[in-house]
């Protein structure tokens, strides 16, 4: 749907924003005091303004003529992110901040004397993890630049519920708390369960026609029936119909919902034919043979060829902490990876050297272990036949389940020790 542009708040601004940049020109009147701290002073001119990112960190720059106050404001139902201003100039062009990434909508204008605001709304829970004026390197005036990271259901409620801050006709009540304290008082294990592919992208496409998108969904569906025998596990599927989600947005996903752990489920076709069984692959920036790098490079242009525009990647704000991080991450991610291959291995046939890595978008969060398993390959007519069988796959289920299991126990058990 095209995005609509609008001059000023009218009726109805509060409700799910469909409206993209558009260019502002508010007549200069006397200096009078705002509201919710912003300073009072003439009006400021926003002359330039960009943004860039995904679904995981989108970061928005605004040049001011002048330096600006500001303050920050969170609205869920659907969730937002309010940014209240000084009386505003908007004279950048309508497309300079073309909804994208962690947004769906942006939206900006007049609020009344001595005051503007901007109302971003999110495609899931946000949070502004930074937001700074600083001086123009060329001394022209100052820029307003804040990063957005996808957040978790519960966090964004606290940012709702912590702020001292109601808009006007509205009680900004948060959502509903779910009490997360299973049976044995553990936070539920949370894992995101991601079929690969769907919609529009339906994947790889055996010879007997059977389509990739078609057995990823079985898959996830019977392996979350298995895990739903174990006590205190919480499973959410990145899709749970025929339906299309970019890369970044199954990442996004799993960083909502505070997962766990990320199991990215695929039946790929490869060039070699006589090739079958099952694999595991881990992130790694250095893909672990040419195999492997062909797989990631195919799985990774899924959203190019789905007509989803490529992201412009965000300024480098990664520090020390989100390195170890990182690194931490792919420490559980391998032993995850091992926990499968032990359950699978003599049950099921997996390709040699079956636990291989390379660069998978969709394994990317860099706070949650995540793998990616090939069930099999449809470019192999017994691969195919299997992938088909519902026997096996219910036995397979139950194996991925039962490593799941067993990896959480793991996690469990070094946790007291330390």
């Amino acid at each position: 749907m095209g995005a609509r542009k609008t001059h000023g708040f009218g009726s109805g601004w509060g409700a799910a924003l469909l409206v993209a940049a558009l260019a502002v020109v508010i007549a200069l009147s006397p200096p009078a005091q705002a509201a919710d701290g912003v300073a009072k002073g003439d009006s400021h001119l926003a002359f330039a303004a960009r943004i860039a990112g995904d679904q995981m960190r989108t970061r928005v720059v605004i040049d001011f003529e002048s330096e600006p106050s500001y303050s920050v404001h969170y609205l869920d139902d659907p969730a937002r992110v309010i940014i209240d201003l000084p009386e505003t100039i908007f004279g950048f062009d309508d497309d300079a901040l073309e909804p994208r990434g962690l947004f769906r909508a942006i939206r900006y204008g007049a609020m009344g004397p001595g005051r503007s605001r901007m109302v971003l709304s999110a495609v899931g829970p946000v949070e502004l993890e930074m937001m700074t004026v600083e001086p123009r390197e060329d001394g022209r005036g100052h820029r307003l630049v804040f990063d957005a990271v996808a957040t978790s259901d519960r966090r964004f409620a606290e940012l709702v519920s912590q702020q001292d801050w109601q808009p006007t006709g509205s009680t900004a009540q948060g959502d509903e708390v779910v009490d997360t304290n299973g049976p044995t008082g553990r936070k539920p294990f949370t894992i995101v369960l991601d079929p690969g592919h769907g919609g529009i992208d339906t994947g790889a496409r055996g010879q007997a026609g059977t389509e990739e998108k078609d057995v990823t969904l079985a898959f996830a569906k019977a392996i979350a029936a298995e895990l739903a025998t174990f006590e205190n596990i919480r499973v959410v599927l990145t899709r749970e119909d025929d339906r299309f989600i970019p890369l970044a947005g199954r990442v996004r996903i799993a960083r909502q919902h505070e997962a766990d752990l990320m199991m990215s489920v695929h039946a790929d076709s490869i060039r070699l034919p006589d090739i079958r069984g099952a694999t595991v692959y881990t992130l790694s920036d250095k893909a672990s043979d040419r195999m492997a790098a062909e797989l990631a490079r195919q799985e990774n242009s899924v959203d190019e060829l789905a007509g989803v525009a490529a992201t412009e990647e965000t300024a480098d704000v990664a520090d020390i902490l989100m390195d170890l991080t990182r690194r931490e991450t792919q420490v559980f991610s391998i032993g995850l990876a091992r926990s499968v291959l032990d359950s699978l291995r003599g049950e099921i046939r997996l390709i040699n050297n079956a636990h291989r890595f390379a660069g998978f978008s969709v394994l990317r969060a860099h706070d949650v272990p995540s793998l990616l398993v090939e069930l099999g390959y449809l470019s192999n007519r017994q691969d195919e036949r299997l992938l088909n069988d519902p026997a096996w796959r219910q036995q397979t289920a139950r194996l991925l389940a039962k490593a799941i299991q067993h990896f959480r126990e793991q996690i469990y058990t070094a946790a007291k020790d330390l």
